[in-house]
């Protein structure tokens, strides 16, 4: 296992369309191994491998039980709800926007043995399936959102918040 580089928005790499997995092998395991440690050292809760540089379709995604899990060639297969909050991504370092996504979804995938499962996601791990799965076809979040905030302004406007919520 090895730590990875997570590539920043202005790589090309992060803003093409990922290949499937196709060789279930060795080198896929040390790919999938790679994510989780580069993930866990980087505190997130989600990681493509477009964001180290490695373009297929292969992410991992920390579900609510605090699991890393591991998807290889996702598909989102149903969706329901929507919710609105604020969203970053380690490929865009101190920037947060508003994203919409679907409050529940639940997607296909297959394991680093190639083996066909589904796994469901509400709330933050439905939104992490999302985010994810479109950094295989080269979009980020950037894109939804009508502004981007600093580490500052987010601050600010949750403690603007907190306080509207004591009164």
């Amino acid at each position: 296992m090895a730590l990875r580089t997570i590539l920043t928005d202005s790589d090309p790499a992060l803003h093409k369309v990922c290949r499937p997995v196709t060789q279930f092998d060795q080198r896929l395991w040390d790919l999938m191994d790679d994510l989780k440690e580069t993930l866990a050292d980087a505190n997130g809760a989600g990681l493509a491998a477009p964001q180290i540089g490695i373009l297929r379709r292969a992410v991992v995604v920390v579900d609510a039980q605090d699991r890393m899990l591991e998807l290889i060639n996702p598909e989102l297969i149903a969706q329901e709800g929507e919710q609105e909050g604020f969203e970053g991504c380690l490929s865009v370092p101190g920037r947060w926007g508003v994203v919409k996504r679907p409050s529940r979804v639940k997607v296909r995938a297959q394991d680093r043995n190639g083996i066909f499962f589904e796994a469901e996601g509400e709330g933050i791990v439905a939104r992490c399936f999302c985010h994810e799965m479109e950094h295989l076809d080269g979009h980020l979040f950037t894109e939804h959102a009508d502004r981007l905030y600093t580490n500052e302004e987010l601050d600010k406007l949750m403690e603007q918040q907190e306080n509207k919520g004591a009164r």
